[in-house]
């Protein structure tokens, strides 16, 4: 069988998430920065993307992480979630992808028992900590990009009442909900009944909640719906929805991000 153009992908997966990465024979992006190159993949040219994201070679349980070099020169690598819907700014669960993925491929050199690893994203610089023993990458940490509550108990009109939203950016933006609000509980027995809500949530909040990032042009839309839900210990449990109606098996990096701004925002933790 002859191939005239390939695309080497690497597979991995986050806490059963999966991040493939992209890391040859993809072409250049356009962009002098890794949002150019973003927004060029989202308004002009996302033939890549929906290559990659879309049935048969995919389907949309999953991201395509495009591994590229990095733009700014502090920074080892440059990488661009792309997903069905359409290419993203940055992604926790994606990023320990790409970082496990480029240290056990020996794309950037694994020092253990930890290597830092700094992305150029989108959203800005993502510095990563990787433990490392054997040539294995066991686990990775993360200094995330700035993360910030936008707007605290903001009213949504819904077919079910009219609730209470936190908007917030972890990365990207996310709308965040307590789960009571709709009658319901984060248990895996609710995951599609949880999907199903996420999906008409953000349909909602396209509607009627505008964000736009003070500094990241083209970065202005509310990405996923996170619900959250407290346990007796006091611990959060949350549950992300993303397009076009799944839950996020991992535990979600930017909505962490997103969620712990509105948890500071409102006294709840401190630093």
């Amino acid at each position: 069988m002859h191939f005239e153009k390939v695309l080497d992908l690497l597979l991995v997966h986050c806490q059963g998430e999966l991040g493939h990465v992209l890391i040859d024979g993809a072409p250049d992006i356009p962009g002098a920065t890794m949002l150019d190159k973003m927004n060029h993949i989202n308004t002009v040219d996302d033939s890549l993307r929906r290559f990659v994201t879309f049935e048969p070679r995919a389907h949309v349980a999953q991201s395509v992480n495009l591994v590229v070099a990095p733009t700014r020169p502090d920074a080892d690598a440059g990488f661009i979630v792309l997903q069905a819907d359409r290419a993203h700014p940055m992604s926790g669960s994606n990023c320990i992808c790409v970082v496990t993925a480029l240290l056990e491929s020996g794309r950037v050199a694994m020092r253990e028992p930890e290597t830092l690893v700094r992305l150029d994203t989108p959203a800005g610089l993502v510095v990563a900590r990787a433990r490392c023993e054997g040539g294995r990458c066991l686990s990775v940490s993360l200094d995330n990009v700035p993360s910030f509550a936008e707007l605290l108990d903001h009213g949504l009109d819904t077919p079910w009442a009219r609730i209470n939203v936190d908007i917030a950016f972890g990365g990207v933006y996310y709308a965040l909900v307590d789960v009571g609000q709709l009658g319901l509980t984060i248990r895996p027995e609710n995951a599609r009944a949880l999907a199903e809500a996420g999906i008409e949530l953000k349909r909602l909040l396209a509607e009627q909640v505008k964000v736009r990032h003070p500094t990241l042009p083209g970065v202005d839309e509310v990405a996923y719906v996170m619900f959250r839900d407290s346990e007796p210990d006091g611990a959060v449990r949350t549950c992300t929805t993303l397009p076009p109606g799944r839950v996020d098996r991992s535990p979600c990096g930017t909505g962490s991000s997103a969620n712990l701004a509105t948890l500071f925002a409102r006294g709840a933790v401190s630093v």
